[in-house]
């Protein structure tokens, strides 16, 4: 039962109530619909909105995104328009203008696609722990978890390069949706060769996917069907069923979607 929703003004007030046993609060699209499906214990909430953790930076190639910065501001800012298909896939204008960074990177599979795509380029978060502030691949954080009461103030990452970001989502339909399979990958082609490929999944797990073994297979492989059909043999995926889309279902088209992501058919 939810007893108490707290405002905190700063990351250290945060981050406090955070080390008390409140749970964070962003945009709420995703913990308030299942607080209203779901019966529980105690419940305080700290709202994030105010705690100065929100804005796009960007100098050069490097970006950082504050943890309750929304889907929509990302959506709306130029310098970022390589994310906006993948953000776009996401629920529907008025969630987006409420969802935030953060929250996406810790919400279940087949939900997280910003943290897929933010995971594909090696992002980093700011996190503010007991023992003062870190920094944390993303990925470690995708596939163990923070720590309790540790708080996200920021996520980094490296621009791609011009045309080097590719993100494709399956989903029953356009707006609203959980993800069938998701694939967000940063690729470069030198010579008609795959020199370097960072690739991830959505959909086909419980956990966001890095599929290393596809990484291996296409790395100085030319991009071709035959290719790309070799590296969808290459890792264990553990799909699962929900209201989306079965078990099997998602194992048997993701090799087709892989393809499309990567060579657009």
């Amino acid at each position: 039962m939810l007893t108490s929703v707290q405002t905190s003004e700063s990351p250290e007030a945060a981050h406090a109530a955070l080390q008390a046993g409140a749970v964070p609060l962003g945009g709420g699209t995703y913990l308030m619909a299942r607080l209203n499906d779901q019966a529980g214990g105690d419940l305080r909430l700290v709202s994030l909105r105010r705690a100065g953790l929100s804005g796009i930076d960007v100098e050069g190639d490097m970006v950082a995104l504050g943890a309750a910065t929304t889907l929509a501001e990302i959506e709306d800012d130029d310098r970022l328009n390589y994310l906006s298909g993948c953000v776009r896939s996401i629920a529907s204008p008025p969630v987006r203008s409420l969802a935030t960074v953060a929250g996406n990177l810790f919400v279940p599979q087949p939900y997280g696609d910003l943290a897929a795509a933010l995971l594909a380029l090696d992002a980093e978060l700011d996190v503010l722990g007991a023992d003062g502030a870190r920094r944390e691949p993303l990925e470690r954080v995708v596939t163990d978890d923070l720590r309790a009461g540790d708080l996200v103030t920021r996520v980094r990452f490296t621009a791609p390069a011009k045309d080097a970001f590719r993100f494709y989502k399956a989903s029953r339909r356009r707006l609203n949706s959980g993800s069938i399979v998701t694939v967000a990958a940063r690729i470069t082609i030198e010579d008609g060769l795959v020199g370097d490929i960072r690739l991830v999944l959505g959909g086909v797990a419980r956990r966001l996917v890095r599929a290393v073994g596809a990484e291996r297979v296409l790395l100085g492989a030319p991009l071709n069907a035959e290719v790309v059909a070799q590296a969808a043999e290459a890792d264990v995926i553990k799909p699962f069923d929900d209201a989306y889309a079965s078990a099997w279902y998602r194992a048997r088209v993701y090799p087709v979607h892989l393809r499309r992501a990567l060579l657009g058919a």
